[in-house]
């Protein structure tokens, strides 16, 4: 099928497609996944253009199939905030335009709905679909504010398709959102060829040079990642046994981390990473990981620790339960509560059998549900569903 928008040809190919991916360019979940997306759907002969203001963090260098369009934003002195949505939708429209997208995906509500719906307005007559994938926070902290919650809803309403990472996202838009729209459940995935144990003996002589337990966190480090409850439940295993803790990421509650540490003397013990590239190496030469956080909508950062053969022990918040699996692959503990993670930590760093059975089984589950090599063929089922409704 062939249409004629613009002077330009565009087709709705049922083999390789052109896809439109929009994403938050940053170390938070939905920006990974987004970006790892693209990655996969190049490597299967798609091509892929990224949008938006900055290059995602793990994308690398353009290729022939993945391409990087930047989103520029001009600063006038009548606004006291650049117009992000407005120059986003343009550059949407463009690269429509000139690289024949077959479709848009955005990932993350507000405002990358909001700026697609724009775009396919301004391609009419031609309908480029778009497809809104929720993350979580879009949800749960900025869509749920009262005063975006309207247009929120009306851009998920409008997408020609939506996904949502988990049961538990998809429930929680329904219910808070009255959406009658129908939402996809595809859940975040990992390349399991890439995030393996493999040998970390290296890292592990670097940071644990007297084979001490390595703990670790890996995150955005926002106050809903609880990284100071990281440190409370370490300084309570070293209490116990000698101890590595390692931090990957950065933000905004580093800061108050770091200070927590010198107060409780474990700097020696504890190291700060910052920004990673490259983080499966690191999460493989560990024994436990830690993801204390208030609430998750999935849980990506655990998923990635599975997949190396690491148990993990999270908060039985959100979409937490749909990754880990009580006391087969880690634990879950109620939000907060550092004692009993901690005691669960020992549990598994004092019992060797404990935690590589544990960690043989995280790799297990992670590969039976949430391997790319499954979870991709359905985003590019739901592409193709999406163009063949298309009028």
């Amino acid at each position: 099928m062939e249409q004629e928008c613009l002077g330009v040809t565009r087709r709705a190919s049922r083999g390789s497609m052109k896809i439109g991916i929009t994403c938050y360019p940053t170390y938070g979940g939905s920006g990974v996944v987004a970006t790892e997306l693209g990655i996969e759907l190049a490597a299967r002969g798609h091509d892929v253009h990224f949008i938006s203001y900055a290059a995602p963090i793990r994308m690398g260098p353009t290729t022939e199939r993945m391409h990087f369009h930047e989103v520029e934003v001009t600063n006038y002195p009548l606004f006291d905030h650049p117009p992000y949505t407005l120059a986003l939708a343009t550059k949407m429209a463009e690269v429509a335009r000139e690289a024949e997208l077959d479709l848009l995906h955005v990932h993350y509500a507000i405002p990358h709905s909001v700026s697609a719906l724009l775009a396919r307005s301004m391609l009419e007559p031609y309908r480029l679909p778009f497809i809104t994938t929720l993350h979580g926070t879009d949800i749960t902290l900025v869509g749920s504010d009262r005063s975006y919650l309207p247009i929120t809803r009306f851009s998920i309403e409008q997408s020609d398709g939506v996904t949502a990472i988990s049961e538990y996202l998809r429930h929680r838009t329904i219910v808070e959102f009255d959406v009658h729209h129908p939402i996809e459940v595809i859940p975040n995935f990992v390349n399991c060829e890439l995030y393996i144990r493999g040998d970390n003996s290296l890292l592990r002589r670097r940071w644990a040079p007297n084979d001490e337990a390595i703990l670790m966190h890996l995150s955005n480090f926002r106050p809903v990642k609880r990284v100071t409850d990281v440190i409370e439940i370490f300084a309570r295993v070293r209490e116990t046994i000698p101890a590595k803790l390692i931090m990957i990421g950065d933000g905004p509650d580093r800061g108050t981390a770091e200070w927590l540490v010198r107060q409780k003397g474990l700097s020696r013990d504890v190291c700060f990473l910052g920004k990673q590239d490259g983080v499966q190496e690191k999460l493989a030469a560990a024994d436990l990981f830690l993801l204390p956080s208030d609430e998750e909508s999935f849980g990506l950062a655990a998923l990635e620790a599975m997949a190396c053969e690491v148990p993990v022990i999270a908060s039985r918040v959100g979409g937490l339960p749909e990754v880990v699996t009580d006391g087969v692959d880690g634990y879950l503990v109620e939000p907060r509560d550092v004692e009993s993670a901690a005691r669960l930590a020992l549990d598994i760093l004092t019992r060797a059998d404990r935690g590589r059975e544990m960690g043989r089984l995280a790799r297990v589950n992670a590969k039976e549900k949430f391997c790319s090599n499954d979870i991709i063929p359905l985003y590019e089922a739901f592409y193709r569903r999406i163009l063949d409704q298309r009028p």
